[in-house]
């Protein structure tokens, strides 16, 4: 058996449908779709229609707005046609917003013609870009920002959204229904049949086109979490790990497998345990380890949820 993750040369292993490790913990993944596609809210409790994924707001229209927040987290732009600085950003906040495919919506305020809303914010300077969770405001950012670090800003706004139970997404009212079926469909193929070379770098490419791209991120995870079980015997490293509790490289081998074997709380408790009693560089990389594993289930999975919640009190 080998553990080794730069097995350039590996065969594709036949047995390990990696393929199917989010769909069937998140039953909606597959009618959501990737960044951009639409799906049908009335099959899908957790989705929530929408105008459209990016809008302008008023002060008529405000209240409106806040009550979606409950279910899906919305970014304010506070913009002016005056401001030079706002109007080049906002297009950059517009483009993100719409790439994470419906788990943001972004509504747009111009102060110049809102401005109650202006005082009601206590706008001092513009930009100015706030969010809404559970109609709370929670402050982003006041200055013109490079397009990484505002998604930075997003990926942790859903963080905070998520620790809030605000998992929503948003569908747009009245689009036409696409076809169901994955996101990057070659990659999926790739690894369903274990060939995780061609996995990793197909959704590699894509994620170097949208960096944002979920579907990519998950796939990406998964290949690797394909790579390390090769050959492996799952209940073999489970019991292997059951026997060495200490283990960090044991316990990082035994929650693959429990991930692919469907049982992710067990993984999840089996590596925040250790990180709770572990330091230096054995605790970042099983912190690393439990990331990927929130990659491969996808934000909205139940234990990754409780899990994240733990690793932080863990962590600090």
């Amino acid at each position: 058996m080998s553990m080794d993750p730069s097995q350039d040369n590996a065969q594709p292993n036949q047995g390990l449908d990696l393929s199917a490790v989010r769909s069937k913990n998140l039953p909606h993944e597959e009618q959501r779709g990737g960044p951009g596609q639409v799906a049908n809210a009335a099959a899908d409790p957790s989705a929530v229609p929408v105008p459209a994924l990016v809008f302008d707001v008023d002060e008529a229209s405000f209240n409106d707005v806040i009550a979606i927040s409950d279910r899906v987290p919305i970014v304010i732009d506070l913009w002016a046609d005056r401001s030079e600085e706002s109007k080049q950003l906002s297009p950059v906040i517009a483009r993100l917003v719409e790439s994470f495919g419906g788990r943001l919506v972004l509504a747009r305020v111009d102060l110049d013609a809102n401005p109650r809303l202006q005082q009601a914010f206590g706008v001092e300077s513009i930009p100015n870009v706030i969010a809404i969770v559970k109609g709370q405001p929670v402050p982003l950012f006041q200055s013109m920002l490079p397009e990484p670090q505002v998604k930075a800003y997003f990926d942790e706004l859903l963080k905070l959204a998520g620790e809030n139970g605000v998992t929503g997404h948003a569908v747009v009212a009245g689009a036409e229904q696409e076809p169901a079926g994955p996101a990057h469909p070659e990659a999926e193929e790739a690894l369903s049949q274990g060939d995780f070379d061609t996995a990793e770098s197909l959704f590699k490419a894509a994620l170097a086109t949208s960096p944002a791209d979920e579907e990519a991120k998950s796939g990406l995870a998964r290949a690797g979490l394909g790579r390390r079980l090769i050959d492996a015997d799952p209940q073999q490293l489970i019991a292997t790990a059951d026997a060495n509790p200490k283990d960090a490289e044991a316990a990082k081998a035994a929650a693959d497998a429990e991930i692919v074997g469907g049982n992710p709380s067990s993984a999840f408790n089996r590596l925040i345990s250790l990180i709770r009693v572990s330091a230096g560089d054995e605790k970042e990389a099983l912190r690393l380890r439990v990331l990927e594993l929130f990659e491969v289930l996808g934000a909205d999975d139940p234990a990754v949820t409780k899990a994240r919640t733990a690793l932080m009190r863990a962590l600090f």
